[in-house]
This record gives C-alpha cells, structure tokens and sequence, in this order.
C-alpha cells in the first residue's frame, strides 16, 4: 500500500527562519467567567433557614422596585447556618472593592451582577457591618473614593525629573476637565498605552495624582485593576491580559470607570435569575 503523507500546518509546523526570527503568537485568553447555578451544602429542608429566607425575599424585592431608593440588607443577625446559605447562594463575582480609611471596607459583586456583599472590618481585623445593596455600584464607593481628595493637580514645573517629556501636558489637560466635570457627565478619558511616556513621565503622573484609598479589580478576559487618586473625580485604569502583561493603561474623569459598574439591564437579569433559584431552593 502506498503511504500518503498530509501536510502538517501550524505553530512550529514549518522550518525556523535562517536569521533566527521566530513569529510570537499572542496568546489566547485561558477562561472566562460564565454564569452558574449556585451549588447549595446545605440541607434544603433544614427548618432553621426563615432568616435567609427573609433575606432574600428581600433581596428579591429590591431587585424587582430598582431603581426606586432601597434600605441595604442588614447580615449580622444571621447564625452560622443562615450565613452558610447565603455565602453559597450568592457567591462571588466578577468585582471586588477595597476601601481604605480608618475601618476597612471590602466590597464583592456576587454572582447576580448588581449585587453587592459590604463588610467592614475593625482594627483587629473582625466583621463589624455585612449588609447587602442592590445598585450599578455600591454608595460607598461613591460616598468615599474622592472624600478627601484635592480639587487642582499641582502643575509647578519647575525642577522637573531628567527624562520627563510628556506628563505636564497631560497634567493641564487633567487639571481643566477636573474642573469642569459634573456627576454623571461622560467620561474624560486619556490612553497613555498610545502616547510616547517615558518611566519619568509615568513616575510623575503617579506623583502629582497621588494614591486614593479605593481599589477595583474586575475580572473577565484578564484583569482589570482601577485605582482612585488622590485628585478628584480622577482615576487610573489598568487592563491586564490572561498572561498577567499590562495592555492598556489610562486615566479616566469619571464618577466611577464603566468597567467596574453594573448596567440596568444586569440588574433585571439578575432579578430574573434570583427568582429562577429561589423556585429551585427555596
């Protein structure tokens, strides 16, 4: 029998290049966050579970009214059991906040976009508030992200760093759409990933804005990682690909960067699965 031999195509398919050169290929992002029914340990029949309940019936509710105002969901008085189903129910999502001050306050999207688990955290590091709130971002984020941050960039340029060529500009244009913006307005938004900055430029950025005490982090094909300044209304947004390398680096005049907030139509979705699991769970 005569044997056929098949061309073979693909990555290290053909021979090397004679001056060495390999093609790199851009790698492919390894997963994506999907929605999943909640996977619940506890005894579905367990009759001590009127407290989590309540909750979410709650819960439920607010979705059902949004955008009407709603009081968040006090956790606390929860016990153990209670706790346990909800943690599983709600599970985490895509975004986490961390708020800095005198107490710490960590914020997680569950897996119901729009909702939002609150702790609060004291010195020696123990739970002191855990509520739930149903919003496109939680009030705290918007209460303290700019609560004490300057209102004018400092543009003093003299002395600069050797090697700074392109930050002061970038720093006027800062200074006058800070002093214009209004809440809600559009967002201003600078792409350093497509302007010349050197190492000095990036450094005196970092500088002049100052460090905030609110951090983002969103997850989906890579990372996003958002930062508060210490200037008002003025945020630094970094995207990381699945491969951890930096691939699109701005600042941005916002209330709050779009990547990090949930939409109205999230909300109504989520609406809609709760209510699909509370006929399966509860």
């Amino acid at each position: 029998m005569t044997s056929i031999n098949l061309p073979i195509f693909g990555q290290g398919s053909q021979p090397a290049e004679e001056d060495g050169v390999e093609l790199e290929y851009l790698a492919m992002p390894e997963e994506m966050a999907t929605y999943r029914m909640p996977q619940i340990s506890i005894d579905l029949n367990n009759a001590d579970l009127a407290q989590a309940k309540q909750v979410l019936q709650q819960l439920e509710q607010d979705l059902a009214t949004y955008p009407a105002a709603s009081a968040t969901i006090d956790l606390i008085p929860l016990d153990q059991t209670n706790r346990q189903f909800v943690d599983e129910l709600l599970g985490e999502g895509e975004v986490s906040m961390l708020c800095g001050g005198v107490q710490t306050q960590r914020i997680q999207e569950s897996v119901l976009a729009g909702v939002w688990r609150s702790q609060r955290l004291d010195a020696q590091k123990q739970i002191v508030t855990d509520t739930l709130e149903v919003g496109i971002i939680p009030q705290a984020i918007l209460q303290t992200a700019f609560a004490d941050a300057v209102e004018h960039i400092d543009t003093d340029m003299r002395a600069l760093p050797d090697g700074v060529m392109n930050a002061p500009p970038l720093l006027a244009e800062l200074n006058a759409k800070i002093a214009t913006y209004q809440p809600g307005a559009e967002a201003h938004v600078i792409n350093l990933s497509l302007l010349p900055q050197t190492e000095q430029d990036l450094a005196l950025l970092e500088q002049r804005l100052g460090q905030g005490t609110v951090t983002i982090l969103s997850r989906g094909y890579g990372n996003c990682r958002i930062d508060a300044t210490a200037t008002r209304n003025v945020w630094w947004v970094r995207y990381f690909n699945s491969q951890d390398t930096l691939i699109l680096n701005t600042l941005e005049v916002s209330d709050v960067p779009n990547v990090a907030c949930a939409s109205a139509e999230d909300i109504a979705d989520s609406h809609q699965r709760l209510q699909e699991i509370l006929q399966v769970y509860l």
